[in-house]
């Protein structure tokens, strides 16, 4: 495992250990630890896993220490934005959070707040796992009318993946196209990538982090490791500095202390918690955070969505046909080996990929009650399951496809562009 294994994985490894291996050679205790480790799951920016490929979410609160979004605070939510409440939110998509209760009490005093989220971009089109937090950010940006700051992390991918410099500027345009598409705010929005806006006021804020967080630091909370490369060590201040309003000084001038509420999926947490852990150490306020749950891949939770395995997931520049083809052939079902069995005790909902996407995508909640129900107590067969999810997802693609060809290059350069925005709480 090595000494740089995540914290999570080895506070549990050894308070399993017998205390008492005194005297036992090195090389035991080390494969004791392997053992015990590969029954831990283990969630960082870099590595989700869990040794029965299902995600314990509960256990991943507690060892996070993040709190769970309640009903309370969904209805909170609803009745301060005089919005229904997003399915996401209602459906317990987004499920985590820290110091949301802050932020709404905040905003019900009057004051205001920022949204920050990001996208690493290493693919040409994106799946629909990666639109779940920009359709949620849409989402709060219209509710709350607040303004918004996209990062695309292009010198992340440059340093984590096999790809040069000129492509992953490329892909941060091509991915911004597709962010654009989501309906997204001109005047409440500012997307930048890191190759072309680091400097000034926002590397400040890095070197100011960078110098408060320890290499330990990065061992305990990201699972850094002697063997990997320096630029791993570098980039979580990269991802540090939106949280803080004067990494903006075009955007929010003199207003520093302007609160900062971040969604994004669980695993993004231990980034986080290292700049909430900094920012009182350098004036700033605690960034808050509302997290979500992973979107599995079409094979089942245990399957992880790959980008060298197009079969994995739905691309939103996929065709209504490899959309048929792929729920048809490759989504994981609940259901049952024959009708006849299938009649007598129904699907396992808790694994049919199709009532998952279902959960997502299907914005009619009675609708979505009627097939869980129909479908569990067998009077719905899995083929007309998928033909219900093969319909929601043709259309959203299409409509994202059509919001997408509109999108030019001087609309790029629009969200872009370093201005002010003058209606951004408007």
């Amino acid at each position: 495992m090595g000494a740089g294994a995540p914290r999570q994985v080895m506070e549990p490894v050894l308070r399993q250990l017998d205390t008492s291996l005194v005297g036992v050679p090195a090389a035991y205790i080390e494969e004791e630890i392997e053992e015990v480790a590969a029954a831990e799951q283990v969630v960082t920016p870099w590595e989700v896993s869990a040794p029965d490929g299902v995600i314990d979410y509960d256990k991943l609160v507690d060892q996070f220490g993040c709190q769970r979004i309640d009903a309370a605070i969904v209805d909170r939510i609803a009745h301060l934005t005089l919005c229904p409440a997003h399915r996401f939110l209602r459906r317990g998509i987004f499920f985590a959070h820290r110091d949301l209760n802050r932020i709404l009490d905040l905003y019900e005093a009057g004051e205001k707040f920022y949204l920050y989220t990001g996208r690493g971009p290493s693919s040409e089109s994106l799946h629909l796992g990666h639109l779940i937090p920009f359709m949620f950010t849409k989402y709060l940006q219209d509710a709350f009318k607040v303004p918004l700051v996209i990062q695309l992390t292009d010198d992340e991918k440059f340093l984590w993946k096999n790809l040069t410099i000129a492509k992953c500027k490329r892909l941060a345009r091509e991915n911004a196209k597709d962010i654009i598409a989501c309906g997204f705010d001109v005047e409440r929005t500012f997307i930048f990538t890191d190759l072309n806006y680091v400097g000034g006021a926002f590397y400040e804020n890095m070197l100011e982090v960078a110098k408060r967080v320890t290499y330990n630091n990065l061992r305990g909370i990201l699972g850094i490791t002697p063997e990997d490369h320096i630029g791993k060590v570098s980039f979580p201040p990269v991802q540090a500095a939106p949280s803080f309003p004067s990494s903006f000084p075009h955007l929010f001038p003199g207003n520093e202390q302007l609160r900062c509420l971040i969604p994004c999926a669980i695993d993004q947490d231990p980034y986080f918690r290292m700049t909430r852990d900094v920012a009182p150490k350098i004036g700033f306020q605690k960034p808050s955070l509302i997290e979500s749950r992973f979107f599995p891949a079409l094979q089942g939770e245990s399957t992880k969505m790959s980008a060298s395995d197009p079969n994995s997931a739905i691309y939103v520049t996929d065709s209504p046909k490899q959309i048929k083809a792929k729920v048809n052939k490759y989504a994981f079902s609940g259901g049952q080996a024959s009708v006849e069995l299938h009649r007598k005790i129904g699907a396992n909902l808790d694994v049919d990929v199709p009532i998952k996407y279902l959960n997502f995508f299907l914005e009619d909640d009675d609708e979505l009650d009627y097939i869980k129900k129909e479908y569990k107590e067998g009077r719905m067969l899995t083929g007309e399951v998928k033909q219900r999810l093969i319909a929601v997802l043709s259309e959203l693609v299409a409509r994202h496809q059509r919001a997408r060809a509109q999108v030019t290059e001087e609309m790029v350069d629009a969200f872009m562009a370093v201005r002010p925005l003058p209606n951004m709480f408007g």
